[in-house]
């Protein structure tokens, strides 16, 4: 059985979210071991300088990379990542599996983005969109898209 980890910047604030990200975290309980961490985000004045961002970036960063275990597949969510179908994402979740790589972490930065430090230790960098999401919402759609792909691995109807 497959083991994903959602690794995120920042708690869920909005009801409809947690409410959403528990539902399909349920559904996916018979398809494989999820698991979804929180790092602290860091905290910066209104309008932060260039340098601000980046030393709260670092940071952010350091505390993402913690939750990694050495052996898992490392993807993380970027704007600028490769662009991939729900078929993708299924037949990719699959052949990881197949090849070994049954250990899955998917990293979701904060308001700011990623260090190049999490981006630099990623296998894969994957968008979900050229369009701006708030990370919470994001947090969403990766689960749901999760979800998606092991159905379409199992040949369910859930994708249509």
């Amino acid at each position: 059985m497959n083991r994903i980890r959602i690794v995120a910047v920042g708690k869920i604030k909005e009801k409809y979210l947690t409410e959403g990200i528990r539902e399909f975290v349920k559904r996916l309980g018979p398809l494989c071991k999820l698991e979804i961490l929180e790092v602290d985000e860091e905290r910066m004045p209104d309008d932060p300088s260039p340098a601000e961002k980046t030393k709260a970036l670092a940071a952010e960063g350091e505390r993402l990379l913690k939750k990694v275990p050495q052996s898992s597949y490392l993807i993380v969510l970027d704007v600028a990542g490769q662009a991939a179908s729900s078929e993708q994402l299924a037949e990719k979740i699959t052949m990881l599996g197949t090849a070994g790589h049954g250990d899955i972490t998917f990293i979701i930065g904060g308001a700011f983005g990623l260090s190049p430090a999490v981006t630099g230790a990623a296998r894969e960098r994957l968008s979900f969109s050229r369009m701006t999401f708030t990370h919470q919402m994001i947090r969403l759609l990766l689960v749901e898209q999760i979800y998606r792909a092991f159905k379409i691995a199992r040949g369910e109807n859930y994708h249509k």
